[in-house]
């Protein structure tokens, strides 16, 4: 049974649009502005505040990204915290659907990583469709990610991190790299991975009532940044590629979300293909639960798990009882 703190918080997401004045959820289509999407979630991480004073935020400057996109390091202000070339990484591709995300507006959600984990996040900008279709998403993980390999960093001791859209990049990004011969990081991380574009928007009549998102934004979205490609292909959908020879993984999504089925089916293909994958589907949960820690015990359960997995591949010890930070918010 959820929790009344996770249901209550859900209760009120699934009706917001009364908030609004609207007597009907939002529903997407091709009149939906993205502008405005845009505005309005980077307005929505204004109003959640200023972020923890345990956390440091360190712009970085990286060649190769077009102009306008930022990057940035997230860490703990402690200075056992400082950045080295031999210290552990969390490299993290925002979501947003492909068509929104900046730093600005995910800095929150990637610092309870680093405060679960208390290791640094490397976190950038990459150009967003339907004005950079794919595969410019990709393209800039890429670039990042060389960045990184170029300053020194060791890819054993970086975790791959990212949910939603940015969760299906996640995993495309460890297929372009393993196809390119680049050396793959330790592990990955994909909270309510996107990784079948080709049955965007398409979740069963339950799902979609249930859904927190708006109707038709999959896909809409799925349409802007495949382009007239096949939404199909590997990179764009990552359950279509051949997934031999991944690092180990950790996927979780919401029992009571669209992308509930695409996180197990590509579980279960993983899996078949010799990866190491620890799956968990929060029965009751909603999409990306886990960012909502501490909010409700479910939540703040799978942080922690989830903290837990990314020291573990780094080679960090892990204490006997792992907490979440005290004073940490949504």
């Amino acid at each position: 049974m959820p929790s009344l703190q996770s249901q209550l918080i859900y209760f009120v997401l699934r009706n917001r649009h009364f908030l609004k004045f609207h007597l009907k959820k939002e529903t997407w289509d091709w009149n939906t502005s993205i502008t405005a999407f845009r505005q309005e979630c980077e307005k929505g991480a204004q109003k959640a505040g200023k972020l923890p004073d345990d956390i440091d935020v360190e712009p970085v400057s990286i060649p190769g990204l077009a102009d306008g996109l930022k990057a940035e390091w997230i860490r703990l202000s402690s200075p056992s915290a400082e950045i080295s070339e031999k210290g552990p990484v969390i490299f993290y591709t925002h979501g947003g659907g492909y068509v929104s995300g900046t730093c600005s507006d995910h800095r929150r959600f990637v610092t309870k990583f680093v405060q679960g984990s208390g290791i640094p996040a490397f976190h950038f900008d990459y150009r967003l469709a339907p004005e950079h279709p794919f595969p410019a998403a990709l393209e800039d993980s890429l670039t990042a990610y060389r960045w990184l390999m170029h300053h020194g960093f060791s890819p054993s001791r970086v975790v791959t991190a990212g949910e939603s859209a940015g969760g299906g990049l996640c995993l495309a990004v460890l297929l372009a790299l393993r196809d390119r011969g680049i050396p793959l990081p330790a592990a990955g991380v994909a909270l309510s991975p996107w990784t079948d574009l080709k049955n965007a928007g398409k979740p069963s009549q339950a799902k979609a009532k249930i859904s927190i998102d708006p109707d038709g934004m999959g896909m809409v979205c799925s349409k802007y940044y495949a382009g007239d490609l096949d939404p199909s292909l590997p990179y764009i959908s990552p359950l279509y590629g051949d997934l031999h020879r991944l690092p180990p993984l950790f996927i979780s999504a919401g029992g009571d979300e669209p992308m509930r089925d695409d996180a197990i089916r590509f579980a279960e293909k993983a899996t078949a293909a010799g990866v190491e994958v620890i799956l968990r589907v929060g029965k009751g949960m909603e999409h990306c639960y886990p960012l909502f820690a501490p909010l409700f015990p479910e939540a703040t359960q799978a942080m922690q798990e989830i903290c837990a997995f990314i020291k573990k591949y780094i080679g960090m010890k892990i204490g006997a009882a792992e907490t979440w930070p005290e004073g940490s918010s949504q």
